[in-house]
């Protein structure tokens, strides 16, 4: 078995309902969970079973209320529910990778420089970095006359097909994919799969919620079943 990437430990996660009397509602208990490199893991389970929760817990954007989530960062294990802003920001700029289902559209910045903005930050020249998006544009079908063109006014599947290339863009160690086929049709649907595939095969440890089982069952080699972390309130 490769070395975990990514290991969960005991996670606790509650949200404090302040408009309702401080109440307080469990979402998820004891959550634990590791991933190697070349796997990719589905978060399965119904609606309401914390699988998004997680998804945030593990990019530092929810603070758990217990447990640890430990990544592979600069040769060490670093326990993101303990890290400073600064750490989190570095993990995200050059370890952990993340496709949300939906595009956070920069006004006026064209499409092929939000696609190349993560190859950009960890100092990447421009030519390469717009060489490499160019690449996953065309192959996620995203036409040549659109690439100077803000993608404010793309179709919501135009604007995720983005969203997914700059998430490919640079070679993170760690992916977290939040439903990233959900906006698209069978060829795009397709085109996900093999970067997923790809990715897996250079050693990247994926988790992601996949809400097309075809999607699922061809992306990822193990379903990791929320309902038993779930917690009930």
């Amino acid at each position: 078995m490769p070395h975990p990437m990514l290991v969960v430990e005991d996670l606790e996660k509650t949200f404090t309902l302040h408009t309702q009397g401080g109440t307080v509602l469990p979402v998820l208990r004891q959550v634990t969970l590791a991933v190697a490199g070349g796997e990719c893991v589905a978060l399965h389970g119904p609606s309401g079973a914390g699988k998004s929760s997680l998804l945030r817990c593990l990019y530092g954007n929810y603070l758990p209320q217990a447990g640890r989530i430990l990544v592979a960062h600069d040769g060490r294990m670093v326990d993101v529910v303990a890290a400073t802003p600064h750490t989190i920001l570095d993990i995200r700029r050059r370890t952990m990778g993340h496709v949300s289902q939906f595009l956070r559209a920069i006004p006026r910045v064209p499409a092929i420089d939000i696609v190349a903005e993560p190859l950009r930050a960890v100092g990447v020249a421009a030519a390469p970095a717009r060489e490499r998006a160019a690449a996953l544009l065309t192959r996620l079908h995203i036409p040549e006359r659109m690439w100077q063109l803000a993608p404010a006014t793309f179709s919501g599947g135009e604007q995720q097909r983005v969203n997914i290339a700059r998430g490919f863009a640079l070679d993170f160690p760690i992916l977290l994919l939040d439903e990233p086929t959900a906006a698209l049709d069978a060829g795009n649907r397709q085109v996900v799969v093999d970067l997923i595939l790809e990715a897996r095969r250079r050693g990247v440890a994926i988790v992601g919620i996949f809400h097309d089982r075809e999607v699922r069952e061809a992306a990822a080699d193990r379903a990791f079943e929320m309902a038993a972390y779930a917690a009930a309130a």
